[in-house]
């Protein structure tokens, strides 16, 4: 909706199209300016008193000349920053909403939109699922400009680009696409640039996951995730002149990654904290401790389906008693009884929630063996699965992983031995068939297409590279 050039019928549209009278917050201040009258409207909650009071200083200071016009006015007397001037009235009443401010002049054909915002935060901490044992410590927050100046602040390469984006109807949110020319692949960038301009939603309600919904239409039965997330600028800052991808999202503290593969969750910040030959460790230690927590309690079950197939020198994983219950329930039962423990860790006071966790797995595990529900090799193995989720921070991942280990114990339990190919059949063309978000690249890159240097560097901690070399 345009200005009518009419000022009352202009001051009452505006209003409107704010909400005023609908929100407390939203404040109206009539103003003279010399000899002509303006409105000045903005939302009190989200606006710096400090950036309000200057604003006015230099409004009430400087009286409209009357071959004054909008342009003229702004650059003859306005010294606040961040001013724009529109002739749309739907697009100013979108940013006062956002925390501007916006002046109406009567006989001015358009309207100062200052960006007047203070929008409360919380201190740059370290993230609590990204913790290192040496490095920064400080992480992203829910504030979109401090995430730009953290991320500006490590890399300041005139080849850095943050691109704005506005998606959502009713609520726009803003996105920022980050990338650094020369590293990242100008084709991929595009097509990211071409998916965020074409999305059309009323909102973002749920921040990143809605976004990733409208990114790429997800599958339903294959959960692999196809984005990584980071609170960690110097990682974010390291993806970025790796080549990668980042979106920020307005009041989200996480960045998203793209592109992704199914090797890329075996890295961690921690990996580059450490020397060349300690990390390589690390990152092999990861690697096994995937692998263990996937096929570890469908191997076991297995091999005590078919206890001829156990050598001598593994007879230690047999059953010590004859089990009560069917050792697929048991496992299962385990396996949705962990989920419990976690919901409830949750919901539970953080003074609290740590040891009431440990004290009820404790006390269930224990209760269970004595009656004879569970066996203890049962508790063991499930016990190490449990733990070895916590070895890589991504909650997809770790979801995706527990249903392909179910899947691999039903597949096994209804046809031993090949319902165990079959189920492994499964997991590896449901890894195959994971597109990443531009559908071109394989999630199994660089085993497909095998790229001898990115391959070695996914799994060999390398020394930094110098460019006298």
């Amino acid at each position: 909706m345009k200005l009518s050039g009419d000022y009352e019928t202009d001051r009452e549209s505006l209003k409107e199209a704010c909400g005023y009278g609908k929100c407390f917050d939203l404040r109206e201040r009539k103003l003279i300016l010399g000899e002509r009258d303006a409105t000045l409207l903005y939302p009190a909650s989200m606006t710096s008193s400090e950036s309000l009071e200057r604003m006015l200083a230099s409004y009430l200071g400087c009286p409209v000349k009357k071959e004054d016009t909008a342009e003229t006015y702004t650059a003859r007397c306005l010294v606040v920053g961040n001013l724009t001037l529109t002739d749309d009235l739907t697009s100013a009443a979108s940013e006062v909403r956002g925390g501007s401010s916006v002046l109406l002049v009567d006989g001015f054909d358009r309207l100062m939109v200052t960006d007047t915002k203070s929008i409360p935060s919380r201190g740059i901490t370290e993230p609590q699922h990204d913790q290192v044992l040496r490095g920064a410590r400080e992480g992203f927050t829910e504030h979109l400009l401090e995430n730009t100046a953290i991320l500006r602040r490590r890399l300041s390469t005139p080849d850095l680009h943050l691109e704005l984006f506005k998606v959502g109807d009713s609520t726009p949110t803003n996105l920022i696409l980050c990338y650094v020319e020369g590293r990242a692949e100008e084709r991929y960038v595009n097509a990211i640039r071409d998916k965020l301009s074409a999305i059309r939603v009323d909102a973002l309600s749920l921040g990143q996951e809605s976004l990733a919904e409208c990114l790429i239409r997800r599958k339903w039965y294959n959960p692999f995730p196809k984005f990584r997330y980071t609170e960690r600028p110097d990682a974010a800052a390291a993806m970025l002149l790796e080549g990668s991808v980042l979106i920020m999202c307005d009041a989200s503290p996480q960045l998203m990654v793209l592109p992704v593969g199914i090797f890329d969750f075996v890295q961690e910040t921690d990996d580059f904290y450490f020397p060349p030959l300690l990390g390589t460790y690390l990152r092999f230690l990861r690697g096994v401790i995937f692998l263990l927590s996937l096929f570890l309690t469908p191997l076991w079950y297995l091999l005590i389906k078919n206890p001829g197939w156990i050598p001598d020198w593994l007879a230690f994983i047999k059953l010590s008693e004859p089990p009560v219950f069917p050792i697929l329930l048991q496992l299962l039962l385990v396996e949705f009884t962990i989920d419990g423990l976690k919901l409830a860790s949750l919901n539970t006071p953080n003074m609290l929630g740590n040891s009431l966790s440990v004290v009820a797995g404790l006390i269930l595990g224990d209760f269970a063996i004595q009656v004879g529900w569970l066996d203890p090799e049962v508790i063991l193995y499930m016990a190490f699965v449990s733990m070895a989720n916590f070895a890589q921070p991504s909650f997809e991942l770790g979801y995706a992983f527990k249903f392909m280990r179910i899947l691999l114990l039903l597949a096994t339990a209804l046809f031993n031995a090949w319902g165990f190919g079959i189920g492994l059949a499964a997991i590896l063309l449901l890894i195959g068939l994971n597109k990443t978000v531009d559908g071109s690249r394989s999630y199994l890159y660089p085993v497909i297409p095998f790229n001898k240097d990115a391959f070695l560097r996914q799994f060999f901690r390398t020394k930094l590279r110098s460019k006298t070399k």
